[in-house]
């Protein structure tokens, strides 16, 4: 039982790097909200799928806030870790609950969509809701982006037995 909750804890540190990782490797700028296109969210989506909702939205929302604090985006960095761990939180409920592929590829689509909502909220409050609306049409392609990626990246790995016991 306590070398299962010290894989969890090692498994979940290694997802918060790769979601950090993942989030500050390709970061194209958005300047109307002062953020950026990332693929973050790939990840976001392979742990939740993988390890469920609570994992999901830890590193979701740690993983994301760390690479905006380390990118320079420190004041985007608290509405970054609640809305990516929410959409971590969101996928990792939703997907294990389907044995359908195409329910569980929608729960991907929830969480992206989720995310452009709250980036439109926050940068609406940061900055003014028409200024944010400018940004809503790159969020789109980074959850659309970041699903395709992150369900080729689901597909690939759930099938390693490695991860089926975990």
């Amino acid at each position: 039982m306590e070398q299962n909750n010290v894989k969890k804890i090692v498994y979940g540190a290694f997802m918060m790097a790769l979601v950090t990782i993942g989030t500050m490797v390709i970061q194209i700028p958005t300047p109307a909200t002062k953020g950026y296109i990332n693929v973050g969210d790939s990840f976001i989506f392979l742990t939740s799928t993988l390890f469920g909702p609570t994992m999901g939205f830890v590193t979701g929302g740690i993983g994301s806030a760390l690479a905006d604090l380390l990118s320079g985006y420190a004041y985007w960095a608290p509405w970054t870790f609640i809305i990516k761990g929410i959409e971590g939180l969101i996928v990792g409920l939703m997907y294990k609950k389907y044995i359908n592929e195409y329910l569980r590829v929608v729960s991907l689509v929830i969480g992206a969509l989720w995310m452009v909502l709250g980036y439109y909220i926050a940068g609406g409050i940061m900055y003014g809701f028409k200024t944010s609306l400018v940004d809503v049409p790159s969020n789109l392609v980074q959850g659309f982006a970041s699903i395709i990626i992150g369900y080729i990246l689901i597909r690939l790995i759930s099938r390693l037995e490695l991860f089926n016991k975990v």
